[in-house]
Parts: structure tokens; sequence; C-alpha cells
């Protein structure tokens, strides 16, 4: 018995000690690579206070078909699948240019999407229907491990991705919190997916049934995870094209989420980090009228801040891009950046 102990003791030694050394490799691969750059002050946060995480949201019960929670959120397991666990690097928000990446393999926020499927009519008549445009969506979903969950017209809610692991859901993005920079958000944000399609000459894409499942599903991973509002966002908000350095790429939720229905203040007020941080620009064919003011107010923000710095505003925006570039090319190895059109 006092072998199998020693044993035991030696290998969780040994676990520690890589996973320190790869950390320690990361943060030594950060410095190295990003090229030298001028020293940037902060840009100015966000003025509102961290919202409270909601409560604790516990297991009622749970099987090999469902879970259900305290709070009245029943999650359907018939479709669950694996990626690979999470891990990811994020990066301070404070002084990015001097400080290493840290290593982290923790969810920190919620991508919403919708699914841009064929949308039947919300109809009784169209039950039949219905129920084989879910069944094949999700399917779709769980071949491509496109989200983490998604939610059905009918309001029910299945657990695709486990939360454990990464979904493809984010591709190229980017989003910042008072602390941290995050990068292309498959591994460190869960994806959650309303079956609907964005169109706003309709009004809004979801139903109350959604949108019910929707607010108990966030007030849940909140409380489970302790995410707070502020990375709560749109696919739109995030959504970047690298090549063009545009913002907004992806137009989904780029209108018409419903923060407050959802338990969340209205994040379509925050100044894009993509903007603020990093030069991007917007994409005027793209952004929608929701997303207009955060873009506005993120393009004077850098403004003022080339205007503080001497510099003229496109060589400024030049800086930003080039620090971008050399942050994607340190953390983008170790970030999974596959996405779903």
């Amino acid at each position: 018995m006092g072998a199998i102990t020693v044993g035991l003791a030696f290998l969780v030694l040994t676990f520690l000690g890589l996973a320190w050394a790869s950390a320690a490799l990361v943060q030594a691969t950060w410095k190295r690579t990003a090229s030298p750059q001028p020293r940037f002050t902060a840009l100015p946060r966000s003025s509102q206070k961290p919202e409270a995480v909601p409560g604790r949201v516990w297991v009622v019960e749970s099987n090999d078909r469902f879970e259900l929670y305290s709070n009245g959120l029943r999650v359907e397991n018939q479709f669950v699948t694996n990626t690979q666990p999470r891990a990811y690097l994020s990066l301070s928000r404070e002084d990015m240019d001097e400080h290493p990446a840290r290593l982290r393999f923790d969810p920190v926020g919620i991508v919403f999407h919708t699914t841009e499927s064929h949308i039947a009519p919300f109809e009784e008549e169209q039950n039949g229907t219905l129920r084989r445009a879910g069944e094949g969506l999700l399917e779709f979903v769980r071949r491509n491990h496109s989200y983490h969950f998604v939610i059905d017209r009918f309001g029910r809610v299945f657990r695709v991705v486990r939360e454990d692991d990464y979904a493809n859901h984010a591709g190229h993005s980017v989003w910042a919190d008072q602390n941290w920079v995050y990068l292309n958000l498959n591994q460190s944000f869960f994806g959650v997916a309303f079956e609907a399609k964005s169109r706003p000459e309709d009004g809004p894409p979801v139903n109350p049934a959604q949108v019910h499942a929707g607010r108990i599903l966030v007030e849940m991973l909140r409380a489970r995870y302790k995410i707070p509002a502020a990375n709560c966002v749109a696919h739109a908000q995030v959504s970047i094209n690298p090549s063009n350095r545009r913002a907004g790429y992806h137009t989904d939720w780029a209108a018409d989420l419903p923060f407050h229905d959802l338990g969340l203040s209205d994040n379509y007020q925050r100044p894009l980090p993509s903007v603020t941080l990093f030069g991007f620009t917007a994409d005027e064919l793209r952004s929608a009228d929701a997303l207009r003011p955060a873009l506005e107010v993120a393009d004077d923000l850098v403004r003022r801040e080339a205007a503080a710095r001497g510099m003229p505003l496109e060589r400024y925006r030049e800086v930003l891009q080039r620090r971008y570039k050399d942050a994607i090319a340190s953390v983008g190895k170790q970030t999974n950046v596959k996405y779903q059109y």
C-alpha cells in the first residue's frame, strides 16, 4: 500500500510540474514574439458598475436524458457531444504590451447567436415541420460542434457541446472586460444559439418561450461559472474580419437581442474593444442601427487618444492594428479559430 501511495504522489507532482512549465513557456512566448511598440495607456473603460452574479442555482435531478435545475431550467442531453477541453490565453487590459498572457481554463462569457437556419411559420398547423426542422438543426450543430446550447422554437434548451469543452461558435472575435482581453472566443466563451433568423424588418426573431428559456439558462451559467454581465454579448459585437480590419463581420443579433429580458444590461451601448484596443473600423455595409452608437463612441475614443499622442488618426490606427497582429500571432496558436458561417 505504501508503494502505491508514493507512486500516486509522484504522478501528482509530475503533473503539477508540467502544468507550471506549460504556463511559464506560454508567458515566455508572448514576451518573445511581441514586437516593440509605444507604451499604451488604457483607453477609458465602461462607466457601468459590474452587475451582481445571480444567486446559487443547483441541479435538482440529473440523468442521461436531461438535467433539471432549481430555477426551473431543464436541459436536454439527447444531442450532447465532445470536442476538447477548453484552454486559452487572455491578455491584461491594463498593459497588454508588457504583461505576459495568462493561461486559463475557465469560461468567462456568453456569446448569443441566431442559427440562421430554415424557419417555418410558428403555427399549430406547422408542428410536424417545426419538429423536423429542429431535429435536423440539432444534428447539424452536433456534427459541427457549433454551439454549447441551442434553444429551439418551443423554448427547449439542448446541450450540444459539453461546458468543459470548446465549441466552434465565434471564430475571429474580440472582447474585453474590466481586466482582460479575449481573442477568438471559441475557447473562452459559451455559445448559446436561438433557433431563429435575423430579419430586422420582421421584428424580434425569437418568441416568448425562447426568451424565458434563455433567461433561466443565462441565470444558471452566470451563477455556476461566475460570469459577469458585461461578458454576455451578441455575436455581431465580437465578430471581426482580420483581413480588412472590420468590426461586425457576422451580423446575427446585430439588433434586437432582448438583453433586459435575459436578466442583463444593454451591452449594445458598450464601445467595441476591437475598435478601441486594436484599431478596427466599422463595416458600414453590415453594421445595424443597434451597433452604431457603440461604434461611434469607440471611434471617438480612438480619435481622442490619437490627438492626445499627437499622432494622425490613421497612423494611430495602424499602430493599434499592429498590436492586434502581434497579439493574435502569439495567442492564436493556442486558440481554436474554426467557426460556422
